[in-house]
Parts: structure tokens; C-alpha cells; sequence
């Protein structure tokens, strides 16, 4: 009996979750090195998932939570000032992200997320989410490449400063392919749902992997993006006590 209390306890106070507490609406097949073999999941949301139980997520065992905050230099997320505060409240490590808008100066969207994502209280690092978005109604451009990785390197240095922290970048293997987006200093966030990481981007470090856009998560309406911390349970809690401040 005293062992089975050991063993529950230790699941409870350990930050991580296995793949098989999470479902997922349309599961892949990724082999040996798939999600399961992480010892450290989380989500990343937006309006998208309406009000989310954060009590119900910290339960589930989520382990972070990336929460969109702003688009371009004029648009926040409606959810993002409840989310902000509801996953802070209920013990989830939190980081704020912002989609890259490419019709509007790089200065003008790091200072429009300042503006919108408080600086006290402990977070992750914030994130640049930098990805083509064919649907946009206003921005279709594709800059080069070179012009691309200048606007990043910008953005991420007026928030890097503003923080303290070195913002970490978000993209997809489309962008990544075309824009080299790889070459910027920054920790990498990457997408990738019907390969690993190592089959997408060969040889290219990355510390959080977005492995599904369609996952089942206790406390969140519908599919949710659900990732992977790239290490062991004590890794993470090493890599949290030098980026969640």
C-alpha cells in the first residue's frame, strides 16, 4: 500500500504527461522516436478553444501552456487576458506567443506585444510564431528569405530586451524550407505532424515540437495543438528554472 501512495504522489507532483493521457482526434504513426517517448507535454491555444477549464488542464497533467496574445501591430486574442491569468492561477507554466503579420513593420508588432502581455509575474519565454498564412484576408506577401530573417532578428530583439529573455521562434517545415528561417538566434518550437522532427528538419536543433493540431486535452472544447518538451522530466525542471522568470 505505502508503495502505490509513493506512485501517486510521484504522479502528481511530477510536471509531465505521457502521450497516452492525451487522445488525439486523428492519431499518427510516428515510430520509436513519436511523442510517447517524451516524458513532457503541454498545449498551445488560442480564441480558438473558447474558455478553457484550466483547472481540468492542470489535472490532466499538462506540463506548459503557449497562449496566442497578439497578430500583427492592432489584434489580441479576446481569450488571452483570461487565459493568461486562469493557467498562471492553476499552476501551469505559461508563455505568450505572437503571429507574424508581414503587411506591418516587425518594430511596430514587438511593440504592440509589449503592450499586451504584462512583464510581471513569472512565463516562459514569449515566442515569435512565423509562418505563411495563405488565408489571410488583408496579407498574402511572401518576403525572400533574407527579408524574412531581418524583420525576425528585429522583432526578437525589441522583445528580448524588453523581457529579459530571448523570445523562441515557431514555424512549419513550408516556411522553414523556404525562408531559412533557421539561420536567426533563437531556440526553435517546430511544427511537424506526420514526421519527427529529425525527418523534417534534419540536423536542426529544437526544443518544444507541435506534434498534432487535432489533440484531445481534459478542459479544452475540441482539438487543441498538444507538444513535447525535447528532454527528460529533469531536464525540463532545469530548463524552467533558467527560462520561467
Amino acid at each position: 500500500m505505502l508503495r502505490v501512495f509513493i506512485i501517486c504522489l510521484i504522479s502528481l507532483i511530477t510536471p509531465s504527461v505521457s502521450a497516452e493521457r492525451f487522445g488525439d482526434y486523428d492519431p499518427v504513426d510516428f515510430g520509436p522516436r513519436g511523442p510517447a517517448s517524451y516524458a513532457v507535454h503541454g498545449i498551445d491555444v488560442a480564441r480558438f478553444q473558447n474558455e478553457i477549464d484550466w483547472r481540468r488542464v492542470a489535472l490532466s497533467g499538462a506540463a506548459f501552456a503557449f497562449i496566442k496574445a497578439t497578430e500583427g501591430g492592432d489584434l489580441k486574442d479576446p481569450q488571452f487576458d483570461r487565459n493568461w491569468q486562469l493557467a498562471a492561477r492553476h499552476g501551469v507554466p505559461r508563455g505568450a506567443y505572437h503571429f507574424y503579420y508581414f503587411c506591418t513593420a516587425p518594430e511596430v508588432q514587438a511593440r504592440w506585444f509589449i503592450r499586451n502581455v504584462p512583464k510581471r509575474g513569472k512565463a516562459l519565454p514569449p515566442v515569435l510564431d512565423m509562418e505563411w498564412n495563405p488565408f489571410s484576408p488583408t496579407c498574402t506577401v511572401r518576403p525572400p528569405g533574407a527579408e524574412v530573417r531581418r524583420q525576425a532578428e528585429i522583432f526578437l530583439d525589441i522583445v528580448e530586451r524588453h523581457y529579459g529573455q530571448r523570445p523562441i521562434v515557431y514555424t512549419t517545415p513550408e516556411f522553414y524550407a523556404q525562408t531559412g528561417i533557421g539561420q536567426v538566434r533563437a531556440e526553435f518550437w517546430l511544427r511537424s505532424v506526420a514526421k519527427t522532427p529529425d525527418q523534417v528538419y534534419p540536423g536542426h536543433p529544437w526544443v518544444f515540437w507541435q506534434y498534432t493540431g487535432t489533440g484531445i486535452v481534459p478542459g479544452v472544447e475540441g482539438g487543441v495543438d498538444i507538444n513535447v518538451f525535447r528532454g527528460s522530466v529533469g531536464a525540463w525542471r532545469r530548463w524552467l528554472r533558467q527560462h520561467h522568470k
